[in-house]
């Protein structure tokens, strides 16, 4: 192998690489002249906008002055987790002093964990050494770093869900699980391997492709896989790719949840059932930090061009949560955080439990065909005939009524909010009309 290398006289002009020492294999952009692809995806992706996201810079900062620094590293370590572990930080407070390449989840980072302990709040195990980890059975020695094999990187392993899935499980300072996307994946059909359809996290977020893993001459073309990552949050500043990320999220949401939307007319009234399925998630939805996201449903009937009822509707700009007390047929999904006392809070620190109402994946032991986890709503139209009805499902990654709070607690800037999405998801995107549904019984019914 060492020959492969050295024929290959990678970027040298002749003359034998050496190998780079572990300070500059921690810099990421070392990694982006044999690797200039999978860079830019990085690049543009949450992972490395972990430690500039202005919302985690303003939620650290307010967290850490209302529990008097007790919150210590518990952010940080997962938005920053390299200048954490070289020592250049341990509370996030001083980012704006950590060299550029120790902030966000790096190359380094991913690449050089050998081992997971635990199942939540990165419980990752990172080597201090020249070897790069990686998916591939029989890499071409590069010359400038090692390189091994590893499961854990490994997206055709169930095992690379380990690595992924414990850094995106969250359990608060007081024991509360806010973050459960390992775990709903672990109790869903697409943790089962021994089923024939078992899926790994990267198998979603890292979708392949065929093409060169370092783009240098002899090197072969194999299956890699994506560094996007897209999931449903998103750049909030002037970021690169920012355009792309929303995208590959408009796209992923697309297909997560399947509706089917039917329509009876008893009395000169209407009523419409609509029924929500999980199809492709992998894990619940929403999911991640599902107390600060806001999605739920719109539902518009028509009489000819007038609308005649509707319930969802949110004007933009406005929080949900206003929403939330006007409109009693919203039907709305994610976790609600209480305090010791009941009462619904804002901030994790806060939570001592939480509650929810999440559309929840195939359960382990399922099979495609089941379904199981659907959730049904029925909207009653009392005295409304109606001729066309249209339905969407919205998700905002996160709530406007916490970015107000960050805003007027003076740690996020107000420009922030109007930057701040809206994802209507295009299967559950549904219109219903006399003519275009299949009859169910004294309904007919559009999916």
């Amino acid at each position: 192998m060492r020959g492969v290398w050295l024929a290959l006289l990678v970027g040298c002009g002749g003359a034998v690489p050496e190998l780079m020492d572990r300070e500059a294999l921690l810099d990421p952009e070392n990694c982006q002249s044999c690797h200039p692809a999978h860079y830019e995806e990085w690049s543009g992706s949450m992972h490395a906008y972990a430690a500039e996201d202005p919302v985690f810079v303003a939620m650290n900062a307010r967290g850490q002055r209302e529990t008097n620094g007790e919150l210590g590293d518990f952010c940080v370590d997962c938005h920053a987790p390299l200048a954490v572990q070289e020592g250049y930080t341990t509370d996030g407070l001083n980012l704006d002093e950590v060299p550029d390449h120790l902030q966000g989840v790096t190359c380094a980072f991913c690449h050089q964990v050998t081992d997971v302990e635990d199942d939540h709040n990165n419980p990752l195990v990172l080597a201090v050494d020249q070897i790069f980890r990686g998916a591939l059975s029989n890499p071409v020695e590069p010359g400038v770093h090692l390189v091994e094999y590893s499961e854990l990187l490994d997206r055709d392993e169930m095992k690379s869900s380990e690595m992924c899935g414990s850094c995106h499980d969250i359990v608060s300072p007081s024991g509360v699980h806010l973050e459960r996307t390992f775990l709903e994946w672990q109790q869903s059909l697409y943790s089962e391997e021994t089923a024939g359809f078992g899926l790994s996290c990267s198998g979603c977020h890292m979708r392949g492709r065929d093409d060169v893993a370092a783009d240098v001459e002899g090197v072969p073309v194999r299956r890699v896989h994506s560094h996007t990552f897209a999931g449903v949050d998103v750049a909030l500043t002037p970021f690169p790719q920012a355009e792309e990320q929303r995208a590959e999220v408009q796209k992923s949401l697309d297909t997560a949840v399947a509706a089917t939307l039917c329509v009876g007319s008893p009395n000169g009234s209407t009523v419409a059932v609509i029924t929500l399925e999980n199809v492709a998630a992998g894990h619940a939805w929403p999911s991640g930090a599902a107390q600060d996201r806001r999605a739920w449903v719109e539902v518009r009937a028509y009489d000819g061009d007038s609308v005649v009822w509707s319930s969802g509707t949110l004007e933009d700009g406005r929080p949900l949560v206003e929403l939330m007390e006007e409109d009693d047929d919203l039907w709305s999904f994610g976790d609600t955080m209480l305090d010791a006392s009941g009462e619904p809070v804002h901030f994790f620190w806060e939570a001592e439990s939480l509650t929810s109402n999440l559309l929840l994946p195939p359960p382990y032991g399922s099979t495609p065909m089941d379904v199981v986890n659907h959730q049904t709503k029925t909207y009653l139209m009392p005295g409304v005939v109606a001729d066309r009805i249209e339905m969407n499902v919205h998700i905002r990654p996160m709530g406007l009524d916490i970015l107000d709070e960050l805003i007027d607690s003076g740690d996020l800037d107000p420009m922030v909010r109007s930057e701040m999405p809206v994802f209507t998801m295009d299967g559950p995107s549904l219109t219903w009309t006399p003519e275009t549904g299949f009859e169910n019984g004294d309904t007919t019914c559009v999916k």
